[in-house]
Formats: structure tokens, C-alpha cells, sequence
């Protein structure tokens, strides 16, 4: 492998410096043991020749380093160089690997890396549409001329029902593309239309059962009316594309940007925002962060706590427009 170098430093006209026999010999390692992707080699070469650069400025020794001198390391990533605490976690990943097997090597005896942490980067809110949104997408109808065309208005149908599940039920993307029209002896998921229920495989192999609104199935019944001219004989998934065959997740997000761009939304959407636009309409209107927490599939409690943010967030902006001791004095 050839020595890496930082493609900012050949940008400047800089000679690219080479990285040192143990470093290069590990990125070796990672290429061919581990196979990393060339990505992936890209991104270990640059926080190897930055520990490398940081480590001879302070005059540090790379096979003797002390957990004092990692500290003193990381200290500089965070204040010299201001990298985020996503990018720090990452550099102080890789050169805690790169530590890691050069103990394997015997070629030092300690990993100073082991226990140093980057700090915890700040966790955005989740997006969710506003309600009007939401139903507008859901509700949505193309009034083009080709969309009376027979295979067009199936698809449509489809889509009105994807959204609906997405929506309606708060299903994960990989949850609607496991759903089978009906209960079978493979199936991952299945809809029941006496119970009005939609059963799904969620994340660590949980079933759960979400119950499925008016809407929703009203809209579920228009498409399995039509589903069976699309689908194949032998095919059990509820949703399907035009060769008849389940529906994958990308299929599913690239149906949802389509229908999303055509419905005039004012952001990009995309199949978790509606799950995350499900647990925030829920919890305004019912305060039942428990019930969002069953509804959703969440294992913790402190996961859906999140949604209590952007309901506070939905308060805070009505008070902001209703409160006349909110407005500032002109």
C-alpha cells in the first residue's frame, strides 16, 4: 500500500508526508484483515497521519505514549484543531484500534486510548411535519391526465397506503416492507383487517401489534382491491411494485420523495419523519408518553422521551403566538 497522506496538504502544494512504518504497517491491516472500505482507508489514514502530526510536534513518542500524553492528544483535537465531538470520537476510535493492534504485535505494552472519550455530541431533535402536512400528504391525490391510467392509479393506491402505515400506524421503513397481506407461516409481519391491526417485527426481533385507524383503512382496503392485478400469484407482501415482487425500503423512500415533492411538502420527507411526525401528533394530543413508548416499540422509555422536546417545542410556539405577555412591546 502506498504511504497515505492528507489530500488538503497536496491541495496546498505541500510534500505529502508518508506515514510511519507501524502506522502504514496497521492500515495495511485494516485493508486487508479487516477490508475495509477505500472510504473507510481514506478516513483511518487521515487520523493516523494526525496523530502522528499532533504526537512529533509535542515531541511524543508513538510506541511509548502514556495515557497522560493520549489526554494531552485529544485535548488538541477538541481546542487546536476544534473538531466536533462526532469527528473526535471518531479519530480517538481509530487510534484506539491502531493502539489495540500494536499490543497484539507486542509492540507496545499499554493502549493509552483505552477509556478516553470524546464528549457527548448534542442529539438533534427528530423532524416531524406539522399536522396540516401530514394530512395533506396522506390525503393527497394526483389530478394529472395520466394518472387515470389503470397501472397509475394502482400505484397511487399503493402509495396512499403506504403513507397511511407510515403515518397512521408509526412503522418503521423495515417493519411496512416485512408486512404480508395476511398472516402466513413466514411471515415477519401481516395485516388483520377484522382486527383492524397491523402485526409487525420490530428492532431485537419484537413483535407488536399497532391497531390501524379509519384512515388508514380506508386506505389499506382501496389498495387491496386493486393489489392482486400487480401482484404476483405466489407473492405475500402487502406492498408490491409494478413487476409484482414486495417492495424494498429504498423503493419505498424513493415512492415517499415522489409523492412528498408532488404533494407540494415543504421539506424533504422521508420514511422515519412521519414515524416521528406519528409519535408527536400522539403525544400533543394525549400527553401519554407510555402509550407513545408501546405504540412505537421502543424497548426504554428514555428513547421516546425525545418526543417530549418537540412537544414542549409545539407549546412553547403556540404560547409564542397566543400569549400577549409572549409578544415584545413595539
Amino acid at each position: 500500500m502506498k504511504p497515505a497522506h492528507r489530500s488538503e496538504q497536496g491541495a496546498q502544494g505541500e510534500e505529502p508526508q508518508p506515514l510511519a512504518a507501524p502506522l502504514n504497517a496497521y492500515l495495511d491491516y485494516a485493508r486487508v484483515q479487516r477490508r475495509l472500505a477505500p472510504r473507510s482507508l481514506v478516513i483511518y489514514a487521515d487520523a493516523l497521519l494526525r496523530l502522528q502530526d499532533l504526537a512529533g510536534q509535542s515531541g511524543m513518542a508513538l510506541l511509548t505514549l502514556r495515557p497522560h500524553q493520549a489526554r494531552s492528544l485529544a485535548a488538541k483535537l477538541h481546542g487546536e484543531i476544534e473538531l466536533g465531538p462526532r469527528s473526535m470520537a471518531l479519530h480517538l476510535s481509530v487510534w484506539r484500534g491502531l493502539y489495540r493492534w500494536l499490543g497484539a504485535e507486542r509492540l507496545v505494552e499499554i493502549n493509552p486510548f483505552d477509556g478516553l472519550r470524546a464528549p457527548k455530541a448534542a442529539k438533534p431533535l427528530p423532524k416531524a411535519l406539522a399536522v396540516d402536512d401530514a394530512v395533506q400528504l396522506a390525503n393527497f391525490s394526483s389530478s394529472s391526465a395520466d394518472a387515470a391510467q389503470a397501472v397509475d392509479a394502482r400505484l397511487e393506491a399503493r402509495d396512499r397506503c403506504m403513507v397511511e402505515l407510515l403515518y397512521g400506524c408509526g412503522l418503521r421503513v423495515s417493519e411496512l416492507v416485512g408486512l404480508d397481506a395476511q398472516a402466513g407461516p413466514a411471515s415477519l409481519g401481516w395485516i388483520d383487517l377484522q382486527a383492524a391491526e397491523a402485526t409487525v417485527l420490530g428492532k431485537g426481533s419484537k413483535r407488536r401489534s399497532v391497531p390501524i385507524g379509519a384512515a388508514a383503512m380506508a386506505a389499506l382496503v382501496q389498495w387491496l382491491q386493486v393489489r392482486g392485478q400487480l401482484a404476483r400469484s405466489d407473492e405475500p407482501a402487502l406492498l408490491v411494485g409494478q413487476r409484482g415482487a414486495r417492495l424494498g425500503a429504498v423503493q419505498i423512500r424513493a415512492s415517499l420523495k415522489a409523492r412528498a415533492l408532488a404533494a407540494g411538502m415543504p421539506t424533504h420527507v422521508h420514511p422515519h419523519m412521519l414515524r416521528h411526525s406519528f409519535a408527536s401528533h400522539i403525544l400533543q394530543s394525549s400527553g401519554d408518553l407510555r402509550a407513545v413508548q408501546e405504540l412505537l416499540g421502543h424497548a426504554h422509555i428514555t428513547t421516546t422521551q425525545i418526543y417530549t422536546q418537540l412537544d414542549f417545542q409545539h407549546l412553547a410556539k403556540i404560547y409564542d403566538a397566543a400569549h400577549p405577555r409572549a409578544k415584545k412591546k413595539q
